[in-house]
């Protein structure tokens, strides 16, 4: 017997309700994130289905907006998404399978062998993709600047200000919980006497006189995010006829 999820909802907790163990395996797969959209996997309607047999053995297939899209990026999210299964507590063994990608094979045999980017790509790749993982991290650390930094500048905040403000001084808010988390992710200080603005590739606060600046960059980076998720989105549902 097994119990499925196929074109799952955007939502885990409705999934969690109705599917058990298929649910949590649906919840951990929110946690994968499309490296250059930063956005899960979930919520972009990158998984297929998801389905568990009796014995705890899970099935999840996942599926991008186009053949061609980039091999390093969809072996990290197959990659992110066999571990994010196989920690479930009650899954025994799980498989993770891209459909409809040019590097399919190649994908989805080295993930099951846990055999790493170089040698799954043997001859076509020289480096892991630890760099490019903190390329997307440092993105991401930027457009979550400018997420949080917006309504404090409307609020009339100077550079000044924003240049001394702290996390811990910073309004809460979903927006400021994610940057912390992505700051995390690349080991930089994400404590409440940490610095709100900082350089997201050293780590180092950013004066005052550099933070227009700064803004900019966290804005265009932000845009450019926003954009890429709007065209992989639309490619998606064209492609799959999803709604």
């Amino acid at each position: 017997m097994t119990s499925s999820i196929t074109d799952a909802p955007a939502s885990p907790a409705g999934v969690a309700t109705s599917a058990g163990l298929a649910g949590a395996v649906y919840t951990a797969l929110g946690t994968v994130r499309d490296p250059e959209l930063d956005q899960p996997v979930t919520t972009l309607g990158f998984v297929s289905s998801c389905t568990i047999s009796e014995e705890g053995q899970a099935r999840v297939r996942l599926r991008l907006p186009t053949y061609f899209c980039a091999p390093n990026f969809a072996f990290l999210m197959v990659a992110d998404a066999y571990d994010a299964v196989t920690a479930v507590p009650g899954i025994a063994a799980a498989e993770v399978i891209l459909d409809d990608h040019f590097a399919s094979d190649a994908i989805n045999a080295g993930v099951a062998a846990r055999a790493g980017f170089v040698a799954s790509f043997d001859g076509e790749a020289t480096d892991e993709l630890d760099d490019l993982r903190a390329t997307f991290l440092r993105k991401a650390v930027l457009a979550g600047t400018d997420l949080v930094c917006r309504p404090l500048v409307a609020e009339g905040l100077t550079p000044a200000e924003l240049a001394a403000l702290t996390l811990g001084a910073t309004p809460a808010s979903p927006e400021l919980d994610r940057l912390r988390q992505r700051r995390r992710d690349l080991a930089l200080p994400a404590d409440d006497t940490s610095f709100l603005l900082l350089d997201p590739a050293t780590g180092k606060r950013i004066p005052e006189s550099s933070v227009p600046l700064h803004l900019r960059r966290a804005r265009l980076t932000r845009t450019g995010i926003d954009a890429n998720t709007s065209i992989c989105s639309g490619m998606l549902k064209a492609r799959y006829q999803t709604t």
